[in-house]
């Protein structure tokens, strides 16, 4: 792991985005080593379905070329390659992870960018890929809101499942989306998001928990109406994800005092209130959850409670503790 300067942990977030892309590349950490014929990660888990089942997700993590956005909290980049793949190297990453995992319903492919990013995804493996995928009920994909487009409409008429597209939103603060280097505003999301609904495409949002430059008193009430947006946006799954650091560009922000994680009671209570609202599903991410700070007494009870709500999309009574809570 690379150590960084005393100058990288003080110099100050630049204001511009072409300025603010060298200055996250300047920090970033080491990337890991790869096989373009295999995905990196690949795996089976259980999701609450929009018709109330507990269906089995192939999730499988591709390994492709680095997505062309530098998002300041972005950890993806970790996991990927300096160059495209060549054509036929995805559908083998996809044979290779399915030969290895039991059956499932639905097919989520990953892909730590954008799928309709040409670089990363060629072209000329969608009519494989969609042939994969149509041995599924459902397949989803991810994408960054500036590539919804007919790309993505030629792509699902060469499905015979369901397309679903995840998209990040991340916050809807007026002053944080800005500074996270996305380059994408509220009305691009909202766009792209009325393109996909017209188009019969389902829309998975993610919405982080506490980004970076929001203090964590706020991170509640803007989890919250990014939730309302999203759903607002016709999203039928909303996934709320604890910020999380180790990429270089996030320790800098801490030690500045920019960032800091959500505590376990923030993730609880942002995803409490999605529950209420039965507009949708919604999601907690509960990837490295045991290292969200909390009270270690009542750490994995918690966390299952959390797990539990994920499977049932029923609001579940809060875990009593006498540490945290001596009332109790």
């Amino acid at each position: 792991m690379s150590i960084l300067s005393t100058s990288q942990l003080t110099s100050a977030y630049p204001a511009t985005n072409l300025e603010r892309d060298q200055w996250v590349l300047q920090r970033r950490l080491e990337r890991e080593t790869l096989d373009p014929q295999k995905p990196y990660l690949f795996f089976v888990e259980q999701e609450f379905s929009a018709s109330g089942d507990i269906l089995l997700v192939a999730t499988i993590f591709l390994t492709n070329r680095e997505c062309p956005w530098r998002c300041v909290m972005c950890d993806l980049w970790r996991n990927t390659l300096t160059t495209s793949v060549p054509p036929g190297a995805i559908p083998a990453q996809i044979d290779f992870a399915l030969s290895q995992l039991p059956e499932a319903r639905v097919l989520k492919l990953y892909n730590s960018g954008s799928f309709f990013d040409p670089r990363a995804i060629p072209v000329e493996d969608h009519s494989a890929i969609a042939d994969r995928a149509n041995n599924f009920d459902c397949l989803i994909v991810e994408n960054h809101p500036a590539l919804v487009d007919d790309d993505c409409l030629r792509f699902r008429d060469r499905l015979k499942c369901g397309l679903e597209i995840a998209m990040g939103l991340e916050t809807v603060h007026p002053d944080i989306l800005p500074k996270l280097n996305k380059r994408m505003t509220l009305d691009q999301f909202s766009t792209a998001a009325t393109f996909l609904r017209a188009h019969d495409i389902d829309l998975r949002v993610f919405v982080l928990v506490q980004p970076p430059f929001m203090q964590p008193h706020e991170a509640v009430l803007w989890a919250q109406r990014s939730v309302d947006f999203a759903f607002d946006c016709g999203a039928t799954t909303v996934t709320l994800i604890p910020t999380r650091g180790g990429n270089g560009a996030m320790e800098v922000l801490a030690a500045n005092q920019q960032f800091s994680p959500p505590r376990l009671e923030t993730l609880e209570a942002s995803f409490g209130y999605g529950l209420s609202l039965k507009r949708g599903r919604v999601f907690a991410d509960l990837w490295d959850a045991e290292k969200i700070t909390t009270c270690p007494d009542c750490r994995i009870p918690r966390i299952a409670r959390l797990r539990q709500m994920n499977l049932s999309q029923i609001n579940l009574a809060p875990v009593r503790c006498d540490s945290c809570d001596p009332a109790n």
